[in-house]
């Protein structure tokens, strides 16, 4: 019992929840996203709001990402997603090599590397998102975020989208 509340759920366990997450559905027009950071002390380090403007062409589809921090600070992100079946390849900027993710019901997990400023330099961090269609609209988010195997903050994020692109 103990070894078992220290393993993570894999997202096969989500197979038969639904609604049924198809990224490609939801990611399709304008996004919106409001969000948080919470350091490793368990304190709200920042807030944010995100606009996403999400297109597709057969399996690749762009995700460009536009953050305005409660700071003032803005920050952008342009994903590109290559679907494969349920799993999914990723590219950004600011990603180190490939980001992989895979679907199973109503979940997405995706994992990668980010590179992150960090004084006058950057580090690598380890990202662990994992994504819950809620509804046809609103889609959650919880990121853990590792250096050196600890956890060093975890982000919160709820989406909502604003509706199909226009053909």
């Amino acid at each position: 019992m103990l070894l078992s509340g220290c393993s993570s759920t894999g997202i096969e366990a989500f197979r038969n929840e639904r609604p049924e997450l198809d990224l490609r559905a939801y990611f399709d027009g304008r996004v919106d996203a409001w969000g948080i950071v919470r350091n490793r002390d368990g304190a709200i380090s920042q807030r944010f709001l995100v606009t996403i403007d999400a297109s597709w062409q057969g399996d690749t589809g762009t995700l460009d990402e536009r953050f305005r921090y409660s700071d003032g600070h803005e920050q952008r992100r342009v994903w590109t997603l290559r679907k494969s079946g349920d799993r999914y390849v990723g590219t950004a900027a600011d990603v180190v090599g490939e980001a992989h993710g895979e679907t199973a019901g109503n979940a997405f997990r995706f994992r990668y590397v980010l590179d992150f400023p960090y004084g006058r330099s950057t580090i690598h961090l380890d990202v662990d998102d994992w994504m819950y269609l809620m509804d046809d609209e609103v889609l959650l988010n919880r990121s853990s975020i590792r250096k050196f195997g600890f956890e060093v903050a975890q982000v919160f994020i709820s989406f909502r989208r604003q509706g199909p692109r226009e053909p």
